[in-house]
């Protein structure tokens, strides 16, 4: 690949280039050396720099989905330093370790410098491309026509955009009108089933709230962590780190139990370490859920109380369901007497591999310790049983009465928008208004085949193949690799042959590689667009990034380039598109809503917002205390909710209330009880599952985050490459972690090479022994094993984990099985 990268640099941009990057472009060390310069005073964002003075330009890092805020310090047009701003409520000042290496983002050698086209019809993993550069304009026409064909046709919905990390509205934000716009339901796809749709969907069930949560981490007294890494990579990560000293040292201190697979950084630095089995963390908090209600630890507030006080809960014993007077739970009393009166301690221990012992401290303390939070995410839903084992998780939360309270969990508020120039209703042509509805996204998120899933990306590339529902014919790719990051991806090979593909990614990578056109955007510190806030502390927030110099090379925002295809398509929406016309006048129109709600920090428009780089607005607007409910009224949570408030703007769920019966998913009893064998009455009802397990092995393979994981870049990062595996090394791979036991039987020595094999495929790898595996389980990063991302990735050992993983996901959310696979392991 990198001789058609170096044919494609012009002499002009060859030169631009060495002056633009200079010791930069080479191995490390010239990048490296800019980390050892301390910040300096120099000028804010907006005022002319002269030559040898430096300028600040506030932005936000890309590295990972905190979105810290950042400074960027530029001398003579270059970046020489990033540093984490000191008035961003997400930074605070600081950066996590990975949060300094823009400056390899933006001077990496192998980035495309201009738009190219394919000239080699052949698609493979070691085919040449043959790429030849384009202008823009070329480029944009190509697609526009393609598109404009295709609507012509009949045939719009054969046009896709699929996505990975949206960041605003000026990003993912525009996709949705696109498809409304071009008439086809695959605009904007996103990746979000291989990601966190677990999380989510346990919580819509139960609460009502399709969405991630906030914390109020600084208030709470007792955390429990299910799988989330929140030391290693839960957004806010940085954030995290800084929360975690508070917690750590406030009187009272926060005590921390941590519930993953593996010894990782946050289990070495809780108070109580518990490493289940794989896919039984439901089973875990279960039997806490028992152990609350028989010790009477639950919140009386929050829950409801028997009409008489006495505590009639007893293991394995039902209650009369009439004398317990519910108050903002539903179904308590069918959860204890069908499921909940035998999942006790004895029975968890089984499942889990726990401790009987540890399950009931937990429980105990858990129970006993207000303000309390129950975190989770990826680890015990990436599984056959994820979201009920997630509303499991989360049940914990109702019964502490932690929802919406001091030092509990709640979810985030929007930002004060402004309306765009622009409404995609007004301008839906005769093709738009008839192709809506008339066929199911590519995916079949939505349908019968996964009614309650938001995405299927996973899912893509064999529909196709399969022509179910329909063959893609052009699709346009930003932020995402499935071809390199979806479960058993090898089928993406032979989709993306057959595909007109349009990669936007400003480097090389595997869906590069069967690329037909290339259109690089910018890096992340010359991009213009908004960053709202992922929930953070609830109270509304968006950021901006800024360029901090001219775009090195022929590059272009992402959102630029939808907006040019745009006013190329055919009839009214081209008209859309150039009312829309740029980035900058799309954000101008949504800092204008700044005016009428000015931020805290002065900001009141698009040159403010620029300036100070985040708007927000503090306080959150709703607070729970002693189960009720209270209204911001300009002074104080003075303003006392009514039930009907409540269930429109806090608990979205049919009843109003956190349903241990969840009446959404009841309405599916027949999928559920087909899929998962579940009587149809029990569909809605908070319970063990047990999980399925793929890949045909004797060994869980577990794939977690690490600190490193630079939004997918990490592997030809070489300072990530170096930190990457902090328990077990690093240096140029990352290892597979397994317990001695398991590595005795298997006749395996420290750094043996081998080889770990499943149902669906084999990699290699280097074995390091750690006690702190559980014996039944591997651990392997998922980060190397690249074979087109840049002359640091490709060729590194291990092999990517994802060509043992089947393509199993959860029937329920969609979410993609990465934790659920079994493999053979043996010496290469």
């Amino acid at each position: 690949m990198m001789n058609w990268l170096e044919q494609t640099l012009s002499r002009r941009r060859f030169l631009q280039a060495s002056g633009a990057t200079g010791a930069a472009a080479t191995i490390p060390g010239g990048i490296a050396s800019f980390f050892t310069l301390a910040p300096t005073e120099g000028r804010s964002q907006g005022n002319p720099a002269t030559p040898g003075e430096t300028r600040i330009t506030k932005s936000v890092c890309h590295q990972c989905p905190a979105r810290c805020g950042i400074d960027i310090y530029t001398r003579d047009g270059r970046v020489y330093a990033i540093y984490g701003t000191s008035d961003n409520p997400i930074s605070n000042g600081k950066l996590c370790p990975k949060g300094h290496l823009g400056t390899y983002i933006l001077y990496d050698p192998d980035r495309f410098k201009q738009p190219m086209k394919r000239t080699n019809p052949e698609k493979g993993r070691d085919v040449d491309p043959e790429f030849v550069p384009i202008s823009w304009e070329e480029a944009y026409d190509t697609i526009a026509q393609r598109i404009n064909r295709l609507r012509n046709q009949g045939e719009a919905h054969r046009f896709a955009t699929l996505f990975g990390r949206g960041w605003g509205a000026s990003d993912a934000g525009i996709l949705g009108p696109l498809g409304q716009l071009i008439g086809t339901p695959n605009s904007g796809l996103g990746h979000s089933s291989m990601c966190s749709d677990g999380s989510k969907l346990a919580k819509d069930l139960t609460d009502g709230n399709y969405s991630y949560s906030a914390y109020d981490y600084s208030h709470c007294n007792y955390l429990l962590i299910f799988g989330a890494g929140f030391l290693e990579a839960f957004r806010p990560y940085n954030n995290n780190m800084q929360q975690w000293g508070t917690m750590r040292t406030k009187s009272p201190r926060t005590t921390v139990t941590a519930v993953d697979v593996h010894m990782n950084t946050t289990l070495a630095a809780a108070d109580r370490s518990l490493m289940v089995r794989p896919a039984t963390d439901g089973a875990l908090a279960l039997a806490i859920a028992h152990v609350m209600l028989v010790e009477g630890l639950w919140d009386r507030d929050f829950v409801g109380d028997f009409e008489d006080g006495r505590n009639a809960f007893r293991a394995e014993e039902p209650i009369d369901a009439g004398r317990f007077r519910e108050r903002w739970v539903t179904g308590l009393a069918r959860w204890w007497n069908e499921e909940l009166k035998d999942r006790t301690p004895q029975w968890a221990a089984e499942v889990t591999g726990l401790a009987e012992s540890e399950i009931l401290a937990t429980a105990r303390e858990f129970g006993s310790t207000r303000p309390a939070i129950a975190l989770f995410e990826r680890g015990p839903t990436a599984h056959s049983n994820g979201t009920y084992s997630g509303m499991a998780i989360h049940a914990l939360n109702a019964l502490v009465g932690s929802l919406f309270a001091e030092g509990g969990i709640f979810y985030q508020m929007p930002p004060a928008y402004g309306p765009l120039p622009a409404e995609p209703e007004d301008y839906m042509d005769d093709i738009a208004r008839e192709m809506a509805g008339r066929h199911p996204r590519i995916d079949m998120a939505g349908t019968e085949r996964y009614p309650l899933a938001h995405n299927m990306m996973q899912e893509i590339a064999q529909n196709h193949l399969a022509g179910d529902p329909y063959k893609l014919d052009t699709v346009i790719f930003y932020l995402t690799n499935p071809i390199w990051t979806a479960p058993d991806s090898t089928h993406w090979e032979d989709a993306l042959r057959e595909i007109f593909v349009v990669d936007t990614s400003p480097f090389p990578g595997e869906t590069s590689q069967f690329a037909d056109i290339v259109l690089p955007e910018h890096t992340y510190p010359e991009r213009l667009m908004d960053v709202p806030t992922y929930p953070f502390q609830g109270w509304p927030m968006a950021e901006i990034r800024s360029p901090a110099i001219e775009p090195l090379y022929d590059t272009q925002n992402f959102s630029q380039m939808i907006f040019e295809i745009g006013k190329r398509i055919d009839g009214p929406t081209g008209e859309y598109y150039r009312a829309i016309d740029t980035t900058e006048n799309f954000l101008r129109h949504l800092a204008a809503g700044f005016q009428d709600a000015p931020g805290d920090n002065g900001v009141t428009d698009f040159e403010s917002w620029q300036q100070k780089g985040v708007w927000y607005r503090k306080p959150y607007h709703w607070r729970q205390s002693r189960g009720e409910f209270y209204e911001w009224d300009g002074e104080g949570y003075n303003r006392r909710m009514s039930e009907a408030e409540v269930k429109e703007k806090l608990l979205a769920t049919p009843s109003g209330r956190f349903e241990l019966f969840s009446e959404k998913l009841q309405s599916h009893a027949d999928f559920v009880e087909r899929e998962f064998a579940i009587p149809r009455e029990r569909a809605g009802l908070i319970q063990w599952v047990e999980p399925r397990h793929t890949g045909g092995g004797d060994l869980h393979l577990v794939s977690p985050k690490t600190a490193m994981h630079a939004e997918g870049r990490g592997a030809n990062i070489p300072q990530a490459i170096e930190y990457m595996q902090p328990v077990l090394g690093g240096n140029t791979t990352v290892y597979l972690e397994m317990h001695p036991s398991a590595a005795r039987e298997r006749g395996l020595r420290n750094d043996d090479l081998v080889r770990i094999s499943s149902e669906v495929g084999s990699i290699e790898a280097y074995v390091r022994l750690f006690e702190g595996t559980r014996p039944d389980t591997v651990i392997l990063p998922m980060e190397h094993g690249h074979w087109a991302q840049g002359r640091w990735a490709e060729g590194r050992l291990p092999g990517h984990s994802g060509y043992t993983t089947t393509n199993q996901s959860d029937k329920l959310s969609g979410l993609a099985n990465y934790y659920t696979g079994k493999v053979r392991v043996e010496k290469a």
